[in-house]
C-alpha cells in the first residue's frame, strides 16, 4: 500500500507533471496531432442518450485535437487542462472555452455536462485522490451522464515516470473506483485494437452516472 501523500507532496506531483507538459507543449502537439482516437470519441458519444448538441467536458484536453472532433460531431465541448500552454493552444486551435484547472483542484458546475471525455488524463491522479476527483466528475454530470476514460493499464502501481506521475490500474481495480463513485459500467475495450493483449497497453472504459 502506498503511504499517504501529504498536501505538499501532492502539490509537487502536480507541479512537476504540469511543468513537464508545459515545457514540451509544442513537441507534444507534433507527436500526437495525428493520433486516431475516433474509437474513443465514438465510445463516449454513442453512450449519450440525449440528442445533440450536448455539453461535453474534454478533461485533459491538451492542445485541443479532440475538441475539434467533438465539435465536428455536432456537440458543444469545453476543454480543461492544468498546463497553461496547452490551454492557450487549445483555445487558439479549437476556438472554444478551455478551463485552466489543476486536476486536484477542480471547480466545476453541478449537473451540467452530458459527457466527459477523459482520454489519457485520469491516470495522472494519485490513487488516494482518485475517489474524490471521480465524485467531483460525477457531480458535474447530469443524471445519466457518461464518463469515458482511457488510461495506460498496469498492476495497480504508481509513481514517477521521468517527470510525470502516473497510476496504472487493471480493469478490476479501475472498476472498483468507478463503482464506488456511483458510476455503472457501459463497456470497456483495450487499445490498439486487433493486437494481442500484451500489445494493448491502453484500457478504455465507458461509465454512466448512476441515477437514484
Amino acid at each position: 500500500m502506498m503511504p499517504t501523500l501529504s498536501p505538499n507532496q501532492l502539490a509537487v506531483i502536480s507541479r512537476r507533471t504540469l511543468d513537464h507538459y508545459d515545457t514540451r507543449a509544442a513537441s507534444f502537439w507534433q507527436g500526437t496531432r495525428d493520433h486516431d482516437v475516433s474509437q474513443n470519441v465514438s465510445a463516449l458519444l454513442d453512450a449519450i442518450t440525449v440528442q445533440p448538441p450536448c455539453r461535453i467536458l474534454d478533461f485533459g484536453c491538451g492542445p485541443g485535437r479532440d475538441l475539434i472532433a467533438i465539435t465536428q460531431a455536432g456537440h458543444e465541448p469545453t476543454g480543461l487542462d492544468g498546463a497553461h500552454n496547452f490551454c492557450e493552444m487549445a483555445r487558439d486551435l479549437a476556438g472554444c472555452e478551455v478551463l485552466h484547472q489543476d486536476f486536484l483542484a477542480l471547480d466545476l458546475p453541478a449537473n451540467h455536462f452530458h459527457g466527459i471525455f477523459a482520454n489519457a488524463s485520469l491516470f495522472h491522479i494519485p490513487s488516494q485522490e482518485l475517489p474524490r476527483v471521480l465524485r467531483e466528475l460525477r457531480d458535474t454530470l447530469i443524471p445519466g451522464g457518461v464518463l469515458f476514460s482511457s488510461n495506460p493499464r498496469g498492476q495497480n502501481v504508481e509513481g514517477w515516470h521521468d517527470e510525470r506521475y502516473g497510476a496504472y490500474h487493471d480493469l478490476q481495480t479501475w472498476t472498483g473506483y468507478l463503482q464506488a463513485a456511483e458510476f455503472d459500467a457501459v463497456g470497456h475495450y483495450y487499445r490498439p485494437s486487433g493486437l494481442p493483449r500484451h500489445k494493448q497497453p491502453w484500457l478504455a472504459s465507458t461509465w454512466r452516472k448512476r441515477v437514484e
